[in-house]
């Protein structure tokens, strides 16, 4: 029997070191044809993590990770290679608005470094996504993947003015993605909480909530 991947939420180690995976690449490629911005919530060890890991692969163009799978048997996928804005918000620290902004514009930076894009460091974090995101649809459209959206908002539930900051700096964040759809691939949002379009998504209403969706349970 094949060992369970405890506490692993990387699929590419999974795959390279034959641990037990259960094949959701049909789900995958459903949300991959049939539209292309989403918003999912779901309880934290949930599989968040790990979906987030599988889109990260397969727009990589790593075919191979993926044999034996219903993405790769059973389905034309064309496995082209897209650059990835990949942000995790529970690796960004945030007790404070300024804490916040700095850690945000640093991984947003380190992608910029990643891909060799230029861009000055010292505008706020909604102007390094947008000028980021036009960089990259040179090569290719782009592709979102945000994992644990409502960390920086559930850190001060208790705390209402942090909150509010964060909510603030969230939603100018964003509201960009709306703004560059033209040069998006895909877009995948996750975090433990639904909050309200209003306070959070007010600029982004394109979403496609899947989180009660029958397809997708």
């Amino acid at each position: 029997m094949q060992d369970l991947p405890i506490g692993i939420q990387t699929f590419e180690k999974i795959r390279k070191n034959n641990l037990l995976y259960v094949d959701k690449t049909k789900y995958i490629y459903n949300l991959l044809t049939q539209g292309d911005t989403y918003f999912l919530s779901r309880p934290r060890r949930f599989g968040k993590s790990l979906t987030i890991s599988t889109l990260d692969s397969i727009f990589r163009g790593e075919k191979k990770l993926f044999k034996g799978l219903f993405i790769h048997e059973k389905t034309n996928y064309k496995w082209k290679k897209h650059p990835i804005i990949r942000i995790d918000f529970s690796k960004i620290p945030n007790k404070d608005e300024n804490e916040f902004k700095n850690s945000l514009n640093m991984q947003l930076i380190d992608i910029c470094e990643k891909y060799n894009c230029k861009i000055d460091k010292t505008l706020p974090s909604q102007d390094v996504l947008r000028i980021l995101i036009g960089q990259l649809a040179k090569v290719n459209k782009v592709v979102i993947l945000i994992d644990e959206y409502d960390k920086p908002l559930i850190d001060h539930v208790l705390n209402k003015e942090i909150a509010i900051r964060n909510k603030d700096i969230l939603r100018n964040f964003y509201s960009v993605i709306k703004a560059e759809d033209a040069n998006l691939r895909f877009v995948l949002l996750t975090g433990v909480s639904k909050f309200s379009k209003i306070s959070v998504f007010s600029g982004l209403n394109n979403l496609q909530d899947i989180t009660m969706s029958e397809k997708y349970s």
